[in-house]
């Protein structure tokens, strides 16, 4: 299949690089740099996204977030009639809800995880469409990504976004309760190595062993495998998503604690690193 993958950042190149294999690529970044790698790889590389589209059977976006998405694909009305459109960018499911009326061949397919998993194909991807046919075409197609166990075909986008954006909260509340139990544990003298063992059998255990290599010291934060500014925004979107619901009461305290401890570090310039730069104190970030 002729496919255009817009979005070759970190998350969309190991992406894109799985399907080569299989199929012939054209890729497009706004930093014409970041494509390199896939075009050592054996892609087609376009100048611009409208010249990246033209020909193909299919695009794929990869994009920072739904503004990314407006000013890319909807603005200047990017998608031929009748391609499929599989737009993996995380978005709110107000934003998936407006993507699909405006392109009815939208695909929401959001993935969860971070780099590793993304490099072994073990991501979990949901593939959001009422279209039942395109649905199993697009699981077909993004099988490559996913450990088989966490491949989910949904009715919607608007489904899709809604089971990416539960997958990230519960990991932005999860990593503030380890910067939490760190504080603790500083507070009564014990290391963050004893910290980390002592929370092996609590439901901080899967944050802690995600980001113990950080904690410990075994790896720094810069170029790390999700970025401070990236849960951020997703965080925002959903703070939104909920203040949007109009209901009384309605909100998320324990994800905004989360997200005044990440616009802390972007504000200290760590937004590019790995957002376990929440946990550590200075020179630990980059490992020094």
């Amino acid at each position: 299949m002729r496919i255009a993958f817009l979005g070759t950042g970190r998350m969309g190149t190991e992406l894109a690089l799985h399907l080569l294999a299989e199929h012939e690529l054209t890729v497009w970044n706004r930093t014409a740099e970041r494509t390199a790698r896939l075009a050592e790889a054996g892609a087609s590389v376009a100048g611009s996204a409208a010249g990246a589209v033209e020909g193909a059977e299919l695009v794929i976006t990869s994009l920072f977030g739904p503004a990314a998405v407006r000013e890319t694909v909807i603005q200047p009305a990017l998608i031929p009639a009748g391609v499929p459109w599989v737009d993996t960018t995380t978005v709110s499911p107000a934003d998936a809800d407006e993507f699909a009326a405006a392109v009815p061949s939208y695909v929401g397919v959001p993935v969860i995880g971070t780099l590793g998993p993304a490099r072994k194909g073990t991501l979990g991807v949901y593939v959001g469409t009422p279209d039942e046919a395109l649905r199993a075409q697009v699981l077909e197609l993004v099988a490559p990504w996913a450990d088989p166990a966490r491949l989910r075909g949904v009715d919607s986008g608007r489904k899709a976004a809604v089971g990416k954006l539960m997958a990230n909260l519960a990991l932005a509340i999860s990593a503030q309760g380890l910067r939490e139990a760190l504080a603790l544990g500083e507070a009564t003298g014990t290391s963050p190595a004893e910290t980390l063992e002592m929370l092996d059998s609590t439901g901080l255990a899967f944050i802690a062993g995600m980001k113990g290599a950080f904690v410990r010291g075994e790896r720094g934060t810069e170029g790390g495998d999700f970025t401070a500014n990236a849960i951020a925004k997703d965080a925002r979107l959903m703070i939104d998503t909920v203040g949007d619901a109009e209901r009384p009461g309605a909100d998320l305290p324990a994800l905004r604690g989360a997200l005044a401890s990440l616009e802390a570090e972007i504000a200290a310039d760590h937004g590019e690193h790995d957002f376990s730069t929440i946990l550590l104190p200075g020179a630990e970030r980059t490992g020094e």
